[in-house]
């Protein structure tokens, strides 16, 4: 009866601790059941080999309700109820306190919703993304492998005209796309798709690097813009990053095209494909023919198309794969564009006029002071403000641009910073923010001329370099940005995001028409003409399209300053047509025409090859 009435009790405990506990706190009740179930083992197991009390000495276990409580014993483990031993002499473990199965599992779900907010991707990345593209057309893979042919075939000796002419199957490609998924092109559009190809016609134009560059780079933005129609601040800034994302997806959007195309219209897609490999057979097989029969046409197909050999083999596929990864993002982002302008970032907390207004009223107060004195030395003052510093005429000048060129940038950033943060409650405090910012803005402009100004009376003194003309027409374009600004404080702000991108691709257009290279050889020619002092080490550097300008100066100068350049032209040997720009190609003639004849020595006493110390 005893052993019946331990197993309900047993049973019992184990319900209880299964609900109470929860599964939870079984280190503390393993440890107390292990210990009453030692002892009760021990009890139940009569004449078992390990019991030291005889059977009829073992004593009945009473019901677990007439167990008596055991007070705690410091230091040690409470159990909440005895174990009541089963007729297996197995003990089920003691329930735990129920606050502490609440606690672990507010635990748990705390640590899962950690996890989940970890595992999911930010809040803006899923209100930028595109909607499903729709299925790529024909036309679009047609015109993204013209797009890779064209680049593995004309860029593999350089840019030139062969850039523009690799683009050209791209801009097709996201146009065929974007009129397959039902877009329509907008005057925005349209404007920037015009300013992508001017300025990808600069490198067509110009030999030099470095306004190349400047207007490929614009040529990314404006492209950007066309194929995602961003209109605000965070859309105009971050619409290049999404070439990276469509680059990907539209490489996996282009294969399941092909495998669509794979069976049901293998009709219509293998007809096309055979035609075509026929016709590149016949026009390989007679045109290798009518080369060898006639020299004056083997001359003109040498020129016309592109030499290629094998060792040129894994740069030119790397230039295939390139351009047809660049067309497939290009025609993927028409499809279906990441919506940039989706982003919203939220203004500052409006500050209280007094709070707002002190440090620009100060800040006002110090330009106009400056600005008084500039105007005093522009008109007369120069002699006094050099005997009272001590500085020469073209120290003074070089002095002071670059720390006005970074005053025009800062207030850049202080006038995005007081917008942020503007009074704007009532239309008082709107009229109050123009009136300040506009006057701000108003005194930067001196400051722009101001600086501008220096370095006029620099270059007068040391002559022109690519550092000062870049630096001049950055100046300039700040001081554009400067009065878009003034614009928007009164039309409105919300062209001012385009204006602003529209601003710096005009900007890099105009510099790169305008030949940097060229500028710097006609104004330093200029200079030779006027006083007699020319740099002949500082033309070594120039490209080609400093040749036309420094062709007007009188021998022995004349050649020593194309020496450097006749130079790199006769290392570069001939190169075909779709790599030479505009620039080189006059400068070959040029040089072809009246040929460098100055030796060495005479160059090397005019200090041709010396070092430059002038500074920037």
């Amino acid at each position: 009866m005893a052993g019946n009435t331990g197993g309900a009790g047993g049973a019992e405990d184990a319900a209880a601790d299964k609900g109470a506990a929860g599964g939870t706190g079984g280190a503390e009740s393993a440890a107390g059941a292990a210990g009453i179930a030692g002892a009760a083992g021990a009890a139940e197991a009569p004449g078992s080999a390990g019991s030291a009390v005889p059977p009829a000495a073992v004593p009945a276990v009473p019901p677990a309700a007439d167990v008596p409580a055991v007070p705690p014993v410091a230091g040690a483990a409470v159990v909440a109820a005895p174990a009541a031993v089963s007729p297996a002499g197995a003990s089920s473990p003691g329930p735990m306190p129920t606050h502490l199965g609440v606690w672990q599992a507010r635990q748990e779900r705390e640590r899962a919703a950690a996890r989940a907010r970890a595992a999911a991707p930010p809040a803006w990345t899923v209100r930028v993304r595109s909607a499903e593209a729709a299925p790529v057309g024909t036309a679009t893979l047609a015109a993204v492998l013209a797009s890779g042919l064209a680049c593995a075939l004309l860029l593999g000796d350089g840019m030139g005209p062969g850039l523009l002419l690799s683009v050209v199957p791209a801009v097709v490609a996201a146009y065929a796309a974007a009129r397959v998924a039902g877009r329509t092109a907008r005057p925005w559009t349209v404007a920037w798709a015009i300013g992508c190809l001017a300025l990808l016609a600069v490198p067509a134009l110009r030999d030099s690097a470095w306004p190349s560059v400047l207007a490929i780079l614009a040529a990314v933005l404006l492209g950007a813009l066309a194929l995602h129609g961003s209109r605000t601040w965070p859309g105009v800034l971050l619409s290049p990053l999404g070439f990276l994302g469509a680059a990907k997806s539209g490489t996996a959007w282009a294969w399941a095209g092909v495998r669509s195309r794979g069976g049901s219209n293998k009709d219509r897609w293998l007809p096309v494909a055979k035609a075509t490999g026929v016709a590149v057979i016949l026009l390989l097989l007679f045109g290798t023919l009518f080369a060898s029969a006639d020299a004056a046409f083997a001359d003109l197909l040498g020129g016309l198309t592109p030499d290629i050999s094998v060792a040129d083999g894994p740069a030119r596929t790397a230039l295939f794969v390139l351009g047809a990864v660049l067309a497939l993002a290009a025609a993927r982002a028409a499809a279906a564009p990441l919506r940039w302008d989706r982003i919203v970032v939220a203004p500052g907390k409006p500050r209280s006029r007094l709070e707002w207004a002190l440090p620009l009223v100060v800040l006002n107060l110090l330009f106009a002071g400056f600005n008084a004195v500039q105007l005093a030395v522009l008109f007369g003052g120069y002699e006094k403000v050099l005997d009272s510093t001590g500085l020469t005429y073209a120290a003074y000048a070089r002095q002071g641009f670059w720390q006005l060129l970074w005053a025009t940038l800062l207030t850049l950033g202080v006038i995005a910073l007081a917008l942020r943060w503007a009074p704007r409650e009532r239309a008082g405090d709107r009229r109050f923010v123009r009136v300040v910012l506009g006057t701000l803005c108003a005194l930067t402009l001196v400051v722009v001329a101001s600086a501008l100004r220096r370095m006029d009376l620099y270059v007068d003194a040391y002559g022109l370099t690519r550092l000062r003309v870049s630096v001049a027409a950055m100046e300039l374009w700040l001081g554009l940005v400067i009065v878009l600004i003034m614009a928007a404080g009164v039309f409105g702000a919300r062209w001012l995001p385009r204006a602003f991108a529209g601003s710096a691709a005009a900007a890099a257009l105009v510099f790169g028409l305008l030949s940097p290279d060229g500028m710097v050889a006609e104004r330093n020619v200029a200079r030779f003409e006027k006083t007699g002092k020319i740099d002949l080490a500082y033309f070594q550097s120039l490209s080609a399209d400093a040749v036309p300008a420094l062709d007007a100066l009188p021998e022995p100068r004349r050649s020593c300053a194309l020496r450097g350049i006749n130079n790199d032209l006769s290392a570069a040997g001939d190169v075909p047509w779709y790599a030479v720009s505009l620039g080189e190609y006059r400068a070959r003639q040029i040089l072809r025409e009246r040929p460098v004849t100055v030796a060495y020595e005479v160059c090397a006493r005019l200090g041709t090859f010396g070092s430059r110390t002038a500074g920037y």
